[in-house]
């Protein structure tokens, strides 16, 4: 999330189609590579090719001088990548499952701009150095936090650091605040996907152990 708001943060500025491609390529493969990097697994072809290809089709949205909005898909790459990082043969993605997560990437674009007018969701900007910091109690990913979060750190001290453009309704403080609290609901949602699935497992095997047990009991 902190690349996707560093992203977003330097599109607010008046740049040109050249200078604005090669920092949304960047961001997207950092994404990327923080999805599926700490499951030390090389993406298969289909996943590769559908975690690509919707910001392949943005992409030309900057010709029409629509790149800010086109870069608003990093809003819901993270929990985009999460979901992917799961598909496999023998869990294919649920099409409730596309559903739920484009009208929840809907909602949080709507969130995101009208956050500028009414900016209660900038809330969501000091999340992402706090997360990390509570993090910081797993000595397993005590790292990995420590990363985490010198990068919201430094994401919170560069949106208040830059100074509102002339014209604007409303600061890049602003922006960035809706911005983290729409890609962080959006992936705590995807996130929680598989501990909702362990537990139906587990109740699973908790009803099979109970009817063996009453099995065994009654034979």
């Amino acid at each position: 999330m902190t690349t996707a708001v560093a992203f977003l943060l330097f599109g607010l500025r008046p740049v040109s189609l050249i200078e604005l491609l090669p920092g949304y390529v960047t961001a997207y493969l950092l994404i990327g590579a923080c999805i599926f990097g700490p499951i030390r697994k090389v993406p298969s072809l289909r996943q590769a090719v559908a975690f690509l290809l919707p910001g392949t089709l943005l992409a030309p949205l900057a010709l029409l001088n629509m790149g800010f909005w086109a870069g608003s898909w990093l809003l819901g790459l993270p929990a985009w990548g999460l979901l992917l990082s799961r598909w496999t043969g023998e869990k294919p993605l649920r099409p409730i499952q596309l559903l739920k997560f484009l009208g929840l990437l809907v909602l949080g674009l709507v969130v995101f701009t009208f956050n500028a007018i009414y900016p209660v969701a900038s809330v969501g900007l000091f999340l992402l150095p706090v997360i990390p910091l509570v993090r910081l109690a797993s000595p397993e990913r005590r790292l990995q936090a420590g990363v985490e979060l010198l990068l919201g750190v430094a994401t919170v001290w560069i949106a208040i650091a830059i100074p509102t453009p002339e014209g604007a309704w409303s600061s890049p403080c602003v922006h960035a605040g809706g911005a983290a609290t729409v890609g962080l609901m959006i992936a705590v949602w995807a996130r929680g996907l598989p501990r909702r699935s362990r537990r139906l497992q587990y109740k699973a095997g908790r009803s099979s152990k109970t009817r063996k047990a009453h099995i065994g009991m009654t034979a």
